[in-house]
């Protein structure tokens, strides 16, 4: 269920996502200063997107620890210009103590 595409171009709908919800924002009258680092960057917004993918082609059941662990590591083994964000990403990923 997964779609092979070119990493820039999932690079490419991030930044149309993320320039979408910065005019909402700003449309909304916040001011980007206050929000700015609170987003996330373009490759945290793909890993994001690949994550969704591949819950949602297990069924949309919601992950364990160790199968999150398991989707990001491979995310970054497939995306290897995303090995950076991946890993910093599981380190916010709290796994079980084996």
């Amino acid at each position: 269920m997964t779609r092979e595409v070119s990493l820039e171009v999932l690079r490419a709908e991030a930044r149309d996502e993320l320039d979408t919800v910065i005019f909402e924002r700003c449309r909304n009258g916040e001011d980007p200063w206050d929000f700015m680092d609170e987003l996330p960057s373009i490759d945290e917004l793909v890993v994001y997107l690949l994550r969704a993918e591949q819950i949602l082609a297990d069924g949309s059941q919601a992950p364990s620890a160790a199968r999150e662990y398991r989707i990001l590591r491979q995310i970054g083994l497939d995306h290897p210009d995303l090995t950076g964000t991946v890993w910093r990403l599981l380190g916010q990923v709290s796994l079980p103590a084996l």
